[in-house]
């Protein structure tokens, strides 16, 4: 199985790097990305455990860039999957250092706001359910449940954390126009991730998809949870129409959401295209032949 969309504690999983990897192989997955919010904090610790597996093993380092459309005046927040970029490019690096900056005084503003308006919760008590990944909604989400003020993390996004909330404060998200090209010039492959996720707010039209292609978009994210069939099978459509690859993922968040490893998949011939294109870094592989000898 080839899943290549899946979080750790670097974000907003709960599941560490080492345990993604663990677990990954234990349900058969032999193909991972490792794709935390807006950082590659979670890479050494995953390249280590790869290292200690006895199974054949390959990981994908990428990132899951916050990113905005902006078209016709109206707004989309989207995600955008970059892998196999080289992490040391300089433009890249300086963009996802700021993005991590907005994401953390972000977090202490939605809690501050909470605080005033007298739920029980701490900014400390935050940063200490992160510990040491970047802050997200589902950190704030978890110390409202400790709080007793919501019986879920499901159940804060759905009133005090979503975007209509009195207590939302948006991030400050790239344009992802932007995204795709410094991408590109750090040698990785930028996939457009969970584009027709409806129950997630606006989503980019059939024409706003295609204008991506121009600033070098290279893949569509099309089998994911959060896409019905039809829009599955069109997307799948899209993406061949405009020679993009087409991949599959669980987008695993461990315990913080329903999805297994390996709920999503993608084909071998589609990451030997992702695999092509990247110029940036390789893949990391297990070695257990090496280490058996």
């Amino acid at each position: 199985m080839i899943d290549l969309h899946a979080h750790t504690t670097a974000s907003d999983g709960s599941d560490t790097p080492a345990e993604l990897i663990r677990n990954a192989a234990a349900a058969g997955v032999h193909t991972l990305a490792i794709t935390d919010h807006d950082t590659t904090g979670g890479w050494g610790e995953a390249i280590n455990t790869v290292a200690e597996l006895e199974v054949p093993f390959t990981l994908i380092r990428g990132t899951e860039f916050s990113c905005i459309h902006y078209s016709d005046g109206v707004w989309i927040s989207l995600h955008l999957l970059g892998y196999l970029f080289d992490p040391e490019a300089e433009a890249l690096k300086a963009e996802r250092a700021r993005m991590r900056e907005s994401r953390l005084g972000r977090g202490e503003a939605i809690v501050d706001a909470l605080v005033a308006a007298g739920y029980p919760i701490s900014w400390q008590q935050v940063v200490d359910i992160a510990g040491g990944g970047a802050v997200g909604r589902p950190h704030i989400g978890q110390a409202l449940m400790q709080a007793g003020v919501v019986d879920s993390v499901t159940d804060a996004f759905a009133h005090l954390l979503s975007s209509s909330s009195p207590y939302y404060v948006p991030k400050r998200e790239m344009p992802v126009q932007l995204a795709i090209e410094l991408i590109r010039q750090a040698g990785g492959v930028p996939v457009i991730a969970h584009p027709w996720a409806r129950k997630r707010g606006r989503i980019l039209d059939e024409a706003a998809l295609r204008s991506l292609v121009a600033p070098g978009l290279l893949g569509i994210e099309v089998d994911h949870p959060d896409h019905a069939s039809a829009d599955r099978a069109r997307l799948a459509e899209l993406s061949a129409e405009l020679g993009l690859v087409s991949t599959g993922s669980s987008d695993y968040h461990g315990t913080r959401k329903s999805v297994r490893l390996g709920e999503e998949t993608t084909s071998a011939r589609s990451l030997q295209r992702l695999l092509s294109l990247a110029t940036g870094i390789d893949p990391v592989r297990s070695d257990p032949a090496a280490e058996a000898g």
